[in-house]
């Protein structure tokens, strides 16, 4: 089978980095990789090739960068041309991050195949895993969904559900999605079922959008009951980071626990008990109590609360967030 593969993030390059040393897909021929331009990063603001990029490169593939695959386009243009040459039996997407034309989704044999994190039809979109965090699912999973011009809207192959705990934060949730993924995709290309049997339509019914990250979904507040408080915080940790206010001060926080779902019991940022060696720091929300494991200033190192105490003045009845 001969397959290029598209996807951007680390997350993404990672799938591809255990694809390509997994000895039972040696017969797998690689054609290349599409993924996004680089992004200006640093101080200096030079762009910065993307994770699948940098790994791409370093097993010797070959990469384009298109920053569109449409037809107005001189790249995308380029890039169709380049997919036609290739004679791909098949295109793998994980996390691209850009549109791929009906001339596209066509071009290879057997179409365009996507990873997604999610049990399609719920949370469909470009933040399946931080959505479903946020929302306290108690479960998710990975799709691999044949691709069509809707979004996230085509037949699913496969999928494999992931439970989520109460420790799941979007790192960890991540890890253990990414594991499944790998898994899944690795059985699949072993015995494709092409011509065997056909993809099963997705339900008319749950679907949720999981609506991209925005700066707005990061700001905490804490007039919101603890359920959802706790929703956010893990939904966004460890990056990009629930932000809140001390004192006046920004702040990132992080590694949240549900420890009481109601009752009032203080104003909502409240601080109702001071770290110690056995217990975070406890904040009220307008309907139960939260407690977080860290803090981090602007342009700061990400600190323990005990270590944040240590060196920031801290009391009982402080509000965070106010």
């Amino acid at each position: 089978m001969r397959l290029a593969f598209a996807g951007t993030p680390e997350f993404s390059a990672e799938i591809l980095a255990q694809l390509l040393l997994e000895p039972r897909l040696a017969d797998l021929h690689w054609a290349g990789v599409l993924t996004q331009p680089g992004r200006p990063r640093g101080r200096g603001r030079r762009p910065e090739h993307s994770a699948v990029h940098q790994h791409a490169q370093e097993a010797g593939l070959t990469v384009l960068t298109p920053g569109s695959l449409a037809s107005s386009s001189e790249e995308g243009r380029t890039a169709q041309h380049w997919l036609a040459d290739q004679k791909l039996d098949l295109l793998l997407v994980v996390a691209y991050g850009l549109l791929l034309p009906p001339v596209v989704l066509q071009t290879p044999r057997h179409g365009c195949l996507n990873l997604h994190t999610s049990l399609l039809p719920r949370w469909r979109g470009a933040a399946p895993i931080q959505r479903a965090l946020q929302a306290n699912d108690a479960q998710t999973g990975v799709c691999l969904m044949q691709m069509e011009s809707g979004l996230d809207t085509g037949p699913i192959w496969a999928q494999s559900v992931v439970p989520i705990t109460v420790q799941d934060n979007f790192g960890s949730l991540s890890e253990r999605l990414l594991r499944e993924s790998v898994g899944l995709l690795t059985e699949f290309l072993l015995a494709p079922p092409f011509g065997h049997r056909l993809p099963k339509p997705q339900s008319e019914e749950g679907v949720v959008y999981a609506h991209k990250i925005r700066a707005e979904d990061q700001e905490l507040n804490f007039k919101a009951s603890a359920r959802v408080v706790f929703g956010q915080i893990r939904a966004l940790d460890p990056s990009p980071a629930a932000r809140t206010s001390l004192h006046g001060k920004p702040l990132k926080c992080g590694g949240v626990s549900l420890i009481m779902e109601t009752g009032q019991w203080g104003q909502p940022g409240e601080v109702l008990a001071l770290p110690s060696s056995s217990h975070g720091l406890k904040l009220a929300c307008a309907q139960g109590v939260v407690v977080i494991d860290w803090l981090q200033q602007a342009g700061g190192k990400r600190l323990s609360v005990q270590d944040f105490c240590r060196g920031h003045r801290l009391s009982l009845g402080d509000r965070f967030g106010g």
